[in-house]
């Protein structure tokens, strides 16, 4: 079992910056691909950005130039820089582990991901 906890969400205006944190409780290094997904209410849970174990990144189109995923292997911890921060961005956000061999994203798909942080909320006001 993975426990993943976050931290570092908050209140910004439009154009502020967050930096989110997810601590696992587990080794993540070539065995999970760790990602941050978010959801606004009323909407469905959207992939926000993906980082395999060898660093490789994806993001969703609307955050692209805007937020930076990395992570810390020594530390299994997973960061989201969030900057150029716009209402549409509010949302609860989650932190996410997927298994698979190598730690590589080998799907978008949120219901194949194993497991998921309880959320921190970014309220975006304009």
């Amino acid at each position: 079992q993975v426990q993943l906890v976050e931290s570092g969400g908050g209140s910004v205006q439009a154009g502020g910056s967050l930096r989110l944190s997810c601590q696992a409780s587990v080794n993540t290094y070539n065995t999970y691909c760790m990602g941050w997904w978010r959801q606004a209410p009323g909407k469905e849970r959207q992939g926000v950005a993906f980082i395999d174990s060898d660093g490789r990144r994806s993001y969703t189109d609307s955050v692209k130039g805007r937020f930076t995923i990395s992570r810390d292997n020594a530390k299994n911890t997973v960061f989201l820089q969030m900057n150029g921060l716009e209402p549409g961005d509010t949302a609860m956000y989650y932190c996410a582990a997927l298994r698979s061999d190598g730690g590589y994203c080998t799907s978008n798909n949120n219901g194949d991901w194993h497991y998921w942080g309880q959320g921190t909320q970014v309220a975006v006001s304009s």
